[in-house]
């Protein structure tokens, strides 16, 4: 008979950190965008969020929204899709918890004086 080892409970500010961690590591994404529109605050009542990083878990699987700036002269299309590759990888790794959705939503282009810091 095999010893019970009891239970394992992983935070949910343990997968905004992952998910924040994992889309700055992408080249081309300047920043996360901490200006949320009003309407995206509402239509986020009852899920968890913070600084760019807004989730969702639906038994046991997790759906992640993130709110990024892109720096200037990226094809945004490619950075957002290796977003969404490394996000979901990484979850799925770290934690094992399988990824129903990255969304990717780009919120402005970083400015040169931005990009310079």
């Amino acid at each position: 008979m095999e010893p019970t080892l009891g239970t394992v409970r992983i935070a949910p500010q343990v997968l905004h950190t992952i998910a924040r961690m994992t889309t700055l590591a992408v080249p081309g994404v300047s920043r996360m965008s901490d200006d949320l529109p009003a309407s995206v605050d509402r239509f986020l009542k009852g899920k968890t969020g913070k600084a760019g990083v807004h989730m969702e878990i639906v038994d046991d699987a997790v759906s992640v929204n993130l709110y990024i700036i892109v720096e200037q002269q990226v094809n945004v299309y490619q950075v957002c899709r290796e977003v969404q590759e490394q996000v979901a990888r990484a979850i799925k790794d770290m934690v094992g918890m399988p990824v129903l959705a990255v969304n990717v939503y780009v919120e402005n282009v970083a400015s040169a004086e931005e990009q310079a810091d």
